[in-house]
């Protein structure tokens, strides 16, 4: 069958080029091509003729690299209808955009991929040895004063030799880039005077964001963002670093009806947005539109975009904003096997590409996570695991907090090490512990010291009147809200984040960083600073000396979970049987016997020790032993006595600040003090 959708956009030949756009409701449409000199001068316009499968074409001699164009389209004004002649629409598929002086959007021709990637190949790292760095293409390097001054808070910043030397010395192995496609800040914040500093309000899915470059790529005609956004992806992976991108496919910056028509809109709204009979959004975003990803034409958008990231950009893969709304069909219902989540997983073109859902959205029914869909050799998807926070942020925090005001935790240490262990009762035996995305924080919400500084959120400087951001935060202040010179409620914050940081790196699953974090980086309480551009947002490059221990503590957790595969099992054991590159648990209470149901489940017996063993598939055999203790008072523990085990060795304990140099001996049946609200991990020998 005729691929009709295939090459939409510009595509060059020996006499100019063509463009090719899709619209089923549309009634005539016009190509513009502007004045090389005065892109608001429309110097020609060509008729589009409708041909098969609803796709509009013209052609051009004037279609050359750097030339500037439009679509304009006609249409029926009836409800569900958006059409006006009047407005210039910019190419979905437009691989370049440009502004006019009045502030307008212009498409123009890239020019053809001349790019030298020299020896730079993908690192594909494997999904058991990643480790993600949730960071912001601008924030991460606009104080680094290593970066020179011209390139801060630029793609450039970010591929510096500075910048990547910090990741690389940290250990992570994968940035995942807050939005870097082509966004604007809503007509709201506009209005306020703010930005939209995080990006999720996507103008185009084709093209990188212009304000990101350096202003020499900026002014340096066709091509120079794009080449310097290649470049940043070219000295990461010559550095053995992944880059993921964060990606918003299931709305756009067009907003809600009487919002700006910039593009799908304008060329079949009918089509590209969900809606009612009578024309009115179906908004399951919380953001005036939702894509309409029962199209095919809206699937093949998103599609041939990630195509084009993964293969052209050389993109590694991508974290998928609000991934519930892709999956939804004609009847906006979430489909586990919805055809655009199958594609996406099973598109050959996107076979190395590491696929992460946000697995839920605002409409009804959004909350669908261990719902998406798996597959063979882990190709399936991954998602946030959102459960895993809560409980992680609640055993650590907010149980200590009401144990400190009523005498008694409220929950036991099941919950916890459920999650510890992968969290199979979330997903299916066949898709195993790397569908799970482990993450304490994120962009959105308090980050990790701000959980134990802050009971409730402070968000005047959004411009909301402290209305916008979760007041569900499961922080803990540890007695005074915000900054104190209390050294006690320091140490107590400190240790908190050391735990925080420990059971993210050492559980099952796949860890989620959020920059800043490793060094205990504070937003003085806003947890929705999405209209923050500056100081509180920027990761800050200077530290105290508490802020360079916890920074030590971070990058030792990352070389621990580096060199003990038994923390890192790929698929789920089965009783009774031997799985490759799985992990054969035994639990222990703190007499070093068997937990029983009470050991699970009671609040006075909060703690535990999780003895995993690996079972080999491409590395050495590897046992180690964590100890998690989750009451303030100090507790006596007897090391488990197991088959095949003759000591015990130190490895890591997060009461101390400075564990480089545990390394101690112990043997199964001895006991030893563990520390109030604190975590050890050792290697069973």
């Amino acid at each position: 069958m005729p691929d009709h959708l295939a090459d939409l956009g510009v595509r060059l030949g020996d006499k100019g080029g063509e463009l090719r756009v899709w619209s089923a409701s549309a009634t005539a449409m016009e190509l513009c091509l502007f004045d090389a000199k005065d892109p608001s001068w429309v110097a020609k316009t060509i008729p589009m003729a409708k041909g098969d499968g609803d796709v509009w074409s013209a052609s051009s001699k004037l279609l050359v690299p750097g030339a500037r164009y439009s679509i304009r389209a006609s249409g029926p004004t009836t409800p569900g209808h958006a059409f006006d002649p009047s407005l210039h629409l910019i190419d979905p598929y437009a691989r370049g955009l440009a502004r006019t002086s009045s502030g307008d959007w212009r498409g123009y021709v890239q020019e053809p991929d001349t790019f030298d990637w020299g020896n730079s190949v993908k690192p594909r790292i494997g999904m058991d040895h990643t480790v993600l760095y949730e960071a912001h293409a601008k924030g991460i390097s606009k104080l680094n004063p290593d970066v020179p001054e011209e390139l801060r808070g630029t793609y450039a910043g970010l591929a510096h030799e500075s910048t990547i030397a910090y990741l690389k010395d940290l250990g992570v192995t994968t940035v995942e880039l807050l939005p870097v496609h082509q966004f604007v800040s809503e007509q709201r914040l506009i209005k306020q005077g703010l930005v939209n500093y995080w990006g999720y309000n996507t103008l185009n899915f084709f093209t990188p964001h212009a304000a990101y470059a350096s202003k020499e790529a900026q002014f340096g005609g066709t091509g120079a963002v794009l080449r310097e956004f290649k470049g940043m992806v070219k000295l990461l992976h010559e550095a053995g670093l992944e880059v993921v991108l964060d990606v918003v496919y299931n709305h756009t910056a067009e907003e809600g009806l009487g919002g700006p028509t910039t593009s799908l809109r304008g060329l079949d709204n009918k089509n590209y947005y969900r809606q009612t009979p009578d024309g009115a959004y179906v908004d399951v975003t919380g953001c005036g539109n939702s894509v309409n990803t029962a199209t095919p034409a809206a699937q093949r958008l998103i599609l041939d975009s990630l195509r084009y990231w993964a293969n052209d950009v050389r993109i590694d893969g991508f974290r998928f904003d609000l991934a519930a709304t892709l999956g939804r069909d004609e009847n906006n219902e979430f489909q586990p096997e919805h055809p655009l989540l199958l594609a996406i997983r099973d598109d050959p073109q996107l076979s190395d590409t590491k696929i992460i859902a946000e697995p839920w959205d605002v409409g009804m029914g959004g909350w669908q996570v261990g719902q998406f869909p798996g597959g063979a050799q882990n190709r399936g998807w991954s998602e946030w695991n959102d459960g895993y926070r809560d409980r992680m942020r609640d055993f650590w925090l907010t149980d200590i907090g009401a144990a400190r005001a009523t005498g008694s935790a409220p929950n036991g240490i099941g919950s916890l090490a459920r999650r510890l262990a992968g969290s199979a009762h979330v997903f299916s035996q066949e898709r195993g512990p790397m569908a799970s995305v482990n993450f304490i924080t994120a962009h959105d919400g308090f980050t990790m010291a701000d959980l134990t500084a802050y009971n409730e959120k402070h968000n005047l400087g959004n411009g909301e009147k402290n209305r916008d951001g979760t007041d569900n935060n499961h922080s803990f202040n540890y007695g005074a809200e915000g900054p104190t010179d209390d050294e006690s409620i320091l140490e107590a914050r400190c240790k908190a984040m050391r735990n925080l940081l420990g059971t993210l790196l050492l559980s099952a699953g796949i860890p989620m960083l959020t920059a800043g974090d490793e060094f205990g980086r504070t937003q003085r309480g806003n947890n929705n600073a999405y209209n923050q551009d500056g100081e509180l947002t920027w990761l800050p490059w200077e530290h105290d000396d508490w802020q360079d221990d916890l920074l030590e503590v971070t990058r030792q957790l990352i070389q621990l979970r580096r060199e003990n595969p038994a923390l890192r099992p790929v698929r789920y054991g089965k009783w009774g049987e031997t799985v490759p590159s799985a992990t054969q648990m035994d639990w222990y209470n703190k007499q070093g016997l068997s937990m029983e149901p009470k050991d699970w489940d009671s609040p006075e017996e909060r703690t535990l020790q999780y003895l995993a063993a690996s079972t080999p598939e491409f590395e050495e055999f590897n046992r180690i032993l964590l100890i998690v203790h989750g009451l303030e008072d100090d507790v006596t523990v007897t090391l488990p006595e197991h088959e095949g085990v003759t000591s015990y060795t130190l490895l890591w304990d997060s009461a101390v600040e400075d564990a480089t140099e545990s390394m101690e001996e112990h043997g199964p049946g001895s006991e030893l003090v563990v520390a109030g609200a604190s975590m050890q991990l050792f290697r069973a020998h």
